[in-house]
């Protein structure tokens, strides 16, 4: 069978050469008699790939020194109650909500403190991203938090919230490495893989090191401290071994392709080629605001919800799969990360030509 074009908000697409690579090493890496599947945490040959995954993808996003690079478990909604335990000190943290994940992050750190909603886009269905030059940071927050990619709503910040001062902690789950990357503007950021990395089961945290502390809130379970997993080199359990083995060739493929800024242009054709459809389509049309559109994830729309399901099935049969929108907003989005090729973009966009032409 031939591989479709795979549209999924993840688990994702992967680089095909990175799935061959590791289907020719499946029973026996590099010599080693077996799997990574099957190999200890602890061996050397294991060492070796969790450090040069870290070396790796230090090089991609230029990570200073001062930064932790932390390969854990429990997906990003884990680093939503995570985050409030180990840097709500003041037990006060602002947040933006601009769509469904930042959302449940704002409710889990109501668990743990007074998190406030210094803006929201909420009031038209998330559809852009507010104007964050001029915010009422509080005073004694201990960090402002963004979802700097909404793969729901198909947002992106493209200018960094003027957070006066405050720590920036920034989930980038459906952005990660789809462009460069000042990470000093951060304190903390942060994504699940499945979307643009790797396979499901890992999240990576890059973090400053001054907010790697000992006084976490009270209950802090030993598995959710910052400390205790940089301590020990993302080692202190069993990691997700095969899932950050994978998270490493992609992260050769991307080295190997030019990087983040070869990555960024590619992204931006890719993206242009719908976008531009979009808005000369007269059956089609995107939901989001133009300038805060994401790259990698691109809702729209038929304006008919029989049209829209009609849709989604005809390019399923022509080979394009997991078009369907989110279960919250309906409608069709495709996602088109980094591994999604550019003749995928372009195929889809014939086949949408054709379904307007016999539909509109």
């Amino acid at each position: 069978m031939s591989r479709v074009y795979n549209f999924s908000a993840g688990p994702a697409v992967l680089p095909e050469e990175v799935l061959q690579e590791a289907a020719a090493e499946m029973l026996d890496y590099r010599g080693t008699g077996m799997s990574v599947m099957e190999m200890s945490h602890r061996s050397k040959a294991y060492d070796t790939i969790i450090k040069e995954a870290e070396a790796d993808l230090r090089e991609l996003m230029n990570i200073p020194d001062n930064y932790k690079v932390l390969f854990l478990q429990g997906g990003a909604s884990q680093q939503f109650a995570m985050i409030p335990m180990n840097l709500m000190k003041n037990r006060v943290a602002d947040y933006i909500v601009t769509g469904q994940w930042a959302k449940k992050a704002y409710q889990e750190a109501c668990l743990y403190g007074k998190a406030n909603k210094i803006a929201s886009s909420e009031d038209e269905t998330f559809s852009y991203i507010p104007d964050c030059s001029d915010l009422p940071v509080s005073e004694d927050a201990d960090y402002v938090y963004i979802c700097e990619n909404n793969t729901i709503y198909g947002t992106k910040f493209k200018t960094l919230p003027n957070t006066k001062g405050k720590t920036l902690v920034a989930d980038v789950s459906s952005c990660f490495l789809s462009e460069p990357v000042d990470v000093t503007r951060y304190g903390l950021v942060y994504g699940g893989v499945q979307k643009n990395i790797g396979p499901a089961g890992v999240v990576i945290v890059i973090i400053r090191e001054d907010l790697i502390r000992e006084d976490v809130l009270p209950g802090t379970p030993t598995m959710l401290k910052y400390k205790v997993h940089a301590d020990n080199g993302s080692l202190y359990n069993t990691p997700p071994a095969y899932g950050i083995y994978i998270c490493g060739k992609v992260f050769k493929w991307l080295k190997k392709r030019g990087g983040l800024e070869a990555m960024k242009e590619y992204n931006e054709r890719k993206a242009k080629i719908l976008y531009d459809f979009l808005d000369a389509s007269r059956l089609f049309r995107g939901t989001v605001r133009k300038e805060d559109r994401s790259l990698m994830n691109v809702p729209f729309v038929t304006g008919s919800e029989e049209l829209d399901a009609k849709f989604v099935k005809e390019a399923k049969e022509a080979g394009f799969e997991n078009l369907k929108g989110h279960r919250s907003v309906g409608g069709m989005r495709a996602s088109i990360y980094n591994a999604m090729p550019i003749e995928g973009v372009e195929k889809l966009v014939e086949f949408m030509k054709k379904f307007e032409a016999e539909n509109a």
